[in-house]
């Protein structure tokens, strides 16, 4: 099939030609590139993504044997140069100078989209220094993939990362998240899942809901659903897993504060605020409906003055 005959489709505003696996690159402005690659599965590519790789006159990527895999698949013959946290300080400067020259730049990372829980974000900001255009091209992700199919709360979530690989200190990150009204989502190593989840369920509580997932979008995918207590005992008790894992935590269970407690904030806070205003400051702390809360303060009060009325008889 000749040039002028290959099918053409739209990606970035041009349209270019399909010949085989190859694909002839359209011309781009000169910027930085943020590329998302698949997770796992080689189809989870976007076009837009394919385009600008086959474009770039430089893809700055984690490992290069791992990016030629995804470019010979798809025959981009594109020069690669491997940056990563081992020699950023040393590549920076070679990539800052290739935008200098009016060239294009993709940065990739291993899997997924750049930048999340790896050091791309200084190479950004160091383009941005320079008086560069920073361009995103947006595609898999793993944090996004676990999370959508997790069957936890998406409205608002919390991206950790790694947590720290020894226990005191995986802990102490542990507690400083335990409140945090979200979903939490770490990425974690395969052999140390199991130590990861027996750590969350100490110090977040058994009965918080988890889901564990593995290999997403490759061909041994796995979503694991359950409470802390019962995936740390299942982990623990199986051989370590293999692939990439993260791991989701429901947001904290809701605890109905004791009644004599509540009593006992509300007399506190009657004390120097008017009713309305008490109630509204203890809806705030206990999570408990301001309307029960104003009730319930009316009738602390009412009894209060009771108790002041009996004490002036007595003493009359």
């Amino acid at each position: 099939m000749s040039p002028t005959d290959a099918p053409t489709i739209e990606a970035m505003g041009r349209s270019y030609a399909i010949e085989g696996n190859a694909f002839r690159a359209p011309l781009i402005e000169s910027a930085l590139y943020i590329v998302a690659t698949p997770i796992g599965n080689l189809r989870d590519i976007t076009l837009r993504a394919l385009a600008t790789l086959a474009a770039a006159d430089l893809i700055a990527c984690e490992d290069t044997r791992v990016t030629r895999v995804l470019t010979r698949h798809f025959a981009i013959d594109t020069p690669l140069l491997a940056y990563h946290e081992h020699n950023a300080e040393q590549q920076r400067p070679k990539l800052i100078a290739a935008l200098d020259a009016g060239k294009v730049v993709a940065l990739v990372s291993d899997a997924g989209t750049p930048l999340v829980s790896d050091p791309g974000f200084r190479l950004v900001g160091s383009v941005l220094e320079a008086g560069h255009t920073v361009v995103p091209i947006p595609g898999a992700s793993a944090l996004l993939a676990s999370l959508v199919t997790s069957a936890l709360p998406t409205d608002s979530f919390l991206f950790a990362g790694f947590l720290p690989t020894r226990t005191v200190g995986r802990k102490k990150r542990l507690a400083e998240l335990a409140n945090v009204p979200a979903t939490l989502v770490f990425y974690e190593s395969p052999h140390r899942t199991a130590e990861a989840l027996a750590d969350m369920a100490e110090t977040l509580g058994p009965d918080r809901p988890a889901v564990v997932a593995r290999e997403l979008t490759k061909t041994f995918e796995t979503v694991r659903r359950g409470r802390l207590a019962t995936l740390a005992a299942e982990f623990a008790a199986e051989p370590t897993p293999k692939g990439e894992i993260v791991i989701l935590l429901g947001p904290p269970l809701a605890v109905t504060p004791d009644a004599d407690d509540v009593d006992s904030l509300l007399e506190r806070l009657l004390a120097d605020h008017p009713v309305r205003e008490a109630a509204q400051i203890a809806a705030t702390e206990t999570g408990l409906a301001r309307r029960d809360l104003y009730q319930r303060a009316l009738a602390l009060k009412s009894a209060a003055a009771d108790d002041d009325e009996d004490d002036a008889d007595g003493e009359s």
